[in-house]
């Protein structure tokens, strides 16, 4: 039994679908896999969330969204703004660590980026991780910025002493401009973590089948085996 945190250098980077791509990996493996999605916003009641694409795109039925705000904002500023009940850290890990009680694989998205607020106390996806003693996987841009913004993703994980398991590439173009194919070689050097994974561009947009079936392939295979059929080994503690 295992917790992956997947947290994103910024909101629209793909963390979504990178979840769902290591759910359906995780699940061909023969694991199962529950997904939790503590804080989602921008949805009205009623509507489908990121935890619906999840579902539809990887099969995982077991899903956890705790707290919902309508406006696209961060939670904590969403949950102000509309008068709802602010999400606690303390029953986002009681949720995890029940499923975790029961499933191989508990996969554990963020909202936008590494720091945003999630709700009480202004906790975020570091206080998650270092409760649920969960290494992260780091999801990135492809063009311009991302070296600066994934370096900084990195270097706040190290100071918190959390565990990288890996960084990956949120949509990979069809057509890679220059930036692009120079971050994809300079990543590694500028934050001392591999890239273990890239999902190519408008992979979120496929039916399941074609999806469950492509996602072991966008996956360093190693890197896959250590860090989702046996999740237990994964990670690099930066110094």
């Amino acid at each position: 039994m295992s917790v992956l945190a997947i947290t994103g250098t910024s909101t629209d980077v793909g963390k979504t679908v990178v979840t769902a791509a290591l759910a359906a990996a995780a699940r061909a493996a023969g694991l199962s896999v529950a997904v939790c999605k503590p804080a989602q916003t921008g949805v009205a009641p009623g509507e489908p969330g990121d935890l619906a694409e999840v579902t539809r795109l990887s099969g995982v039925t077991t899903v956890a969204e705790l707290a919902r705000y309508p406006e696209p904002l961060a939670p904590d500023t969403a949950a102000r703004r509309s008068g709802l009940p602010m999400l606690r850290c303390a029953d986002v890990v009681e949720t995890v660590r029940s499923l975790d009680a029961r499933h191989d694989l508990v996969l554990v998205e963020g909202a936008g980026g590494l720091l945003v607020r999630l709700g009480a106390d202004g906790f975020t996806l570091v206080d998650l991780a270092l409760a649920l003693d969960a290494p992260a996987v780091v999801v990135a841009a492809a063009g311009l910025g991302t070296l600066n913004h994934t370096d900084l993703t990195i270097r706040a994980l190290a100071a918190a002493g959390l565990v990288c398991a890996g960084t990956v590439i949120g949509s990979w173009p069809d057509e890679p401009d220059l930036a692009e194919r120079c971050n994809l070689e300079d990543l590694p050097a500028v934050t001392g973590i591999d890239v273990v994974g890239s999902v190519p561009a408008g992979s979120g947009r496929l039916d399941p089948a074609s999806f469950g079936a492509a996602t072991s392939t966008w996956f360093d295979a190693t890197w896959l085996t250590a860090t989702v059929t046996a999740p237990g080994s994964a990670g690099v503690r930066i110094p």
